[in-house]
């Protein structure tokens, strides 16, 4: 049979898709062991898990962004999650990383704005996760930035500010959350979580997809795997089971 014919008898296959949105610690996380990589295993041949991470982005440019990574027209239908991750950038300290720093009421504004453009492309509240920073090890991180000729740049009670902003836009606007910064602090020493202060550790990764995983399990279980599997396939008419 013709390819060009197969493709007329069957339907085009599309698959859901999870998008993760965020900065560097999301643009990070397809290496290996990593949270994104760690999801995209769990749930191959059900959804596309799309890597939409900006090392160094903060919430000011995301809102920019996202309406030319999400449309009505780039099948928002079948996006089936969205995290939104931000606020390690956005928390920087005005005075030493001003590029970065985004005010927080600013960064609140920018949470809510994210998520009503979604709902407004039909990505429904009930498929919104925001995810808040870490929390930050400043020793750990202070090393980072005196290895580059900078000071401290990052205080870890300043994100926690942004992460309590985060957890009450999650509230406001009836998405879930994933307060990272409050559960990996449970931990009397969380610097295992981070790698140098501020990205995450293999341990913070493992620790991420576990939370993460919880959230995405509950609300993607029912999808169906795609494609049959290859014992179920009639290998005498192949195109009875494909197409």
């Amino acid at each position: 049979m013709a390819l060009a014919e197969a493709g007329s008898r069957g339907q085009l296959l599309l698959w859901p898709r999870v998008v993760l949105f965020g900065d560097s610690i999301t643009e990070y996380s397809f290496q290996e062991g990593g949270w994104g990589a760690y999801l995209a295993e769990r749930l191959a041949r059900k959804c596309d898990v799309v890597n939409r991470g900006l090392s160094g982005y903060n919430s000011r440019w995301a809102k920019l962004i996202l309406p030319r990574l999400i449309t009505k027209s780039t099948s928002a239908e079948s996006t089936v999650a969205v995290t939104i991750f931000f606020g390690a950038n956005d928390s920087a300290l005005k005075e030493l990383n001003p590029k970065q720093h985004v005010p927080l009421e600013e960064y609140t504004a920018n949470l809510k704005s994210m998520v009503q453009y979604l709902k407004s492309v039909d990505v429904t509240e009930d498929r919104i996760i925001l995810i808040t920073p870490p929390p930050l090890q400043e020793s750990a991180w202070e090393q980072a930035c005196l290895a580059k000729g900078e000071k401290l740049n990052r205080r870890n009670a300043t994100t926690g500010q942004y992460a309590q902003a985060c957890v009450q836009v999650a509230r406001d606007c009836g998405t879930e959350v994933l307060d990272l910064w409050t559960m990996m602090q449970k931990k009397q020493d969380f610097s295992s979580y981070l790698s140098d202060g501020l990205h995450l550790s293999a341990e913070g990764n493992r620790f991420l997809a576990a939370q993460l995983w919880s959230h995405l399990d509950k609300k993607l279980s029912t999808l169906p795997l795609l494609l049959p599997y290859w014992r179920d396939v009639d290998h005498a008419k192949p195109e009875a089971s494909l197409l």
